[in-house]
């Protein structure tokens, strides 16, 4: 049986406004589409201590992080309707204020493009094997704990 090419979900760096407006506008042609839900994720500038967030330096198992994301792409496309799904997760230095998550879940009806949103940004939270590592205004740094 021939393995399938895994779907590369990382991106460097910030994910740009401007992607996600033209992966937006790439699904205007399909007119079975009735609904999209779309999360994305942005870097807080969080207060630690003294110190705030100043960005997020994310590293990931990148092999077994695809792997990972396939799966949970296919549990997801079995359970709910969809007509399609993408997730898009940054590496290296993400600012404070930029989007580091980008996952664009669409379907027929809202209540499939919405329930599979969820999902999948919780179990990307809880299962796959990317890091944040935390850099201050200080330049000291932390690693990410997702709550």
């Amino acid at each position: 049986m021939k393995e399938r090419k895994l779907k590369n979900i990382f991106v460097n760096g910030a994910v740009s406004a401007q992607f996600i407006a033209e992966s937006i506008e790439k699904h205007q042609h399909s007119t079975t589409i009735g609904a999209h839900s779309i999360f994305l994720g942005q870097v807080r500038a969080d207060e630690i201590g003294e110190e705030r967030v100043a960005g997020i330096n994310y590293t990931a198992y990148e092999e077994m992080a695809l792997k990972k994301m396939d799966e949970m792409r296919e549990a997801i496309f079995e359970k709910y309707a969809l007509s399609c799904l993408h997730v898009h997760h940054s590496l290296g230095l993400v600012p404070a204020g930029q989007v580091c998550l980008f996952v664009f879940c669409s379907s027929p009806h809202r209540k499939a493009a919405m329930e599979a949103c969820d999902e999948l940004v919780e179990r990307i939270k809880a299962e796959l094997p990317v890091w944040g590592k935390e850099i201050l205004t200080n330049e000291a740094h932390q690693w990410k704990e997702n709550k």
